[in-house]
């Protein structure tokens, strides 16, 4: 569908790696393509939509994540066509590989030793990202921190490279719009542009946002009491803003899915006493992923990137080994000398 209209964000400096992206994926017959580890719905959407159409050219084509094993549930209708793999069935260096939403090979998890072989046995790796911390650890990098999700750019290599915005591939980037910019709370006029014309595709926003945001089992109003009681408000903290954070236990989420425990942080983040939100998931015994948002005047990312992570300006995360309150001592810390943002 080249000459579409207003597909967002990037500009004429985007549009040769764009093109360069497009001719290198023209001419492979087989690509696979990675998300980043606990894959949400921009990092899947994105590589399910691009490798739904790469599929339709002809090519040989798998999608794959570090962990879990298996997509989380609420996503799993977005695999229209069987394009998940487990992570053992990734040949150890793919020919073409195209990473998606995945800032810095650490977030690839078991699967980042497939982009060091891809490169050095001549293949190409493509990065399609929106994340300001990206490392640009890739061949071909198609990376536009403006874009408020990757499924943004995705779209504009589809363009690129000709393909029908089918419904599936329209879900698929729906699902990745609506959750990174918080059902279009963080969505510019092109964004929002983008989004109708995925409805002109036959995307129902109701029955695609609903299982990505509004649903959860009954167990789940459990865990969120016990975890919501304990969680604290420190006004002093991130620079005089106010930070509140929420702990959950292995204890807590025991039984429940990731996306279960990952929707806390927004539940949190409604404090209006505080600027900072943080919530620490134990995903192990000591072992914890931490996500950080902020209200508009902190760039959390920069915090995160002090914590060995990384992420936006007002949304970022980290993993991090040890006890609950060591790691609470490194985000104040970090807070304390991240930027304000104007």
């Amino acid at each position: 569908m080249r000459g579409q209209p207003d597909t967002g964000g990037g500009g004429d400096a985007l549009a040769p790696v764009v093109a360069e992206a497009a001719r290198v994926l023209s001419a492979a017959s087989d690509v696979t393509l990675f998300a980043h580890v606990n894959p949400d719905a921009d990092a899947l959407g994105s590589a399910l939509g691009l490798g739904r159409a790469l599929r339709r050219r002809g090519c040989a084509v798998r999608v794959a994540f570090g962990m879990p094993d298996q997509p989380p549930l609420s996503l799993r209708d977005l695999d229209h066509d069987g394009l998940v793999v487990p992570a053992d069935a990734v040949p150890a260096a793919p020919p073409t590989l195209v990473v998606c939403d995945t800032g810095s090979l650490q977030r690839l998890g078991r699967l980042a030793d497939r982009v060091g072989a891809t490169i050095a046995a001549g293949g190409d790796v493509i990065v399609i990202d929106h994340h300001v911390s990206n490392t640009r650890y890739g061949t071909l990098h198609v990376v536009d921190e403006t874009a408020e999700a990757t499924v943004m750019i995705v779209l504009r290599l589809l363009d690129e490279l000709g393909a029908e915005l089918d419904l599936p591939i329209a879900r698929c980037l729906y699902a990745g719009l609506v959750t990174d910019t918080r059902s279009f709370r963080h969505a510019s006029a092109s964004t929002h542009r983008v989004a109708a014309r995925l409805l002109e595709a036959g995307v129902d926003p109701e029955a695609t946002t609903r299982p990505l945001l509004d649903t959860h089992p009954f167990r789940w109003m459990r865990m969120l009491s016990d975890v919501l009681g304990a969680a604290h408000l420190e006004p002093e903290a991130a620079q005089g803003l106010g930070l509140v954070h929420a702990t959950v236990r292995l204890a807590d989420s025991e039984g429940l899915r990731s996306e279960d425990v990952d929707s806390v942080i927004d539940v949190v983040r409604t404090t209006s006493e505080a600027e900072v939100a943080a919530v620490l998931k134990e995903t192990a015994p000591q072992h914890w992923s931490v996500s950080l948002r902020a209200d508009g005047r902190m760039d959390v990312g920069h915090a995160a990137e002090l914590c060995g992570g990384g992420g936006h300006r007002l949304a970022s995360g980290f993993t991090a080994q040890g006890a609950a309150e060591d790691i609470l001592a490194d985000i104040r810390s970090a807070l304390d000398k991240a930027p304000l943002l104007p």
